[in-house]
Formats: structure tokens, C-alpha cells, sequence
């Protein structure tokens, strides 16, 4: 994807979430369980760093994750 493409994507997805959020705030992103937010973050399939004891996820790793899931009709 290119930086422009994903400039594009970053202003209009999400645009009331904060650039780095919370597995809640995922939860919320793209309405899946607590359960399914933590196996996505583990298996690496959207990137989250550990601080302490909570995940922060760029928001820009969830952009990624939903436009490479893009047309195989599920989120897990």
C-alpha cells in the first residue's frame, strides 16, 4: 500500500479513535469480542505492544489489518 493510500485510509477509518488504542477500543473498531481482540494481537496478525500489563495497538496496524481481510468476508 502506498503512504498516500494510506494517508487517505487513516483520515477517513476511525477518525474518532486516538492514533494508538486500546484492546476496548479495538473491541469497539470492528465489533469483536474481548477473546477474539487478544488471539488477533497474539497471533500477530494486528500488531500490539505490551506496556505493563495492557496492549497498545496503532491505530494504523488496525487500517492495515482491515484492508488485507478485505474482501475474505470474516474478521478471525
Amino acid at each position: 500500500m502506498k503512504k498516500s493510500e494510506l494517508r487517505e485510509l487513516y483520515q477517513m477509518m476511525f477518525p474518532d479513535y486516538p492514533d494508538i488504542v486500546t484492546v476496548a477500543q479495538l473491541q469497539r473498531m470492528l465489533g469483536i469480542s474481548r477473546h477474539l481482540a487478544y488471539d488477533l494481537i497474539n497471533k500477530g496478525s494486528i500488531f500490539g505492544l505490551k506496556i505493563g500489563n495492557a496492549f497498545k495497538i496503532p491505530k494504523v496496524s488496525v487500517i492495515n489489518y482491515v484492508m488485507e481481510r478485505q474482501g475474505e468476508g470474516n474478521v478471525g
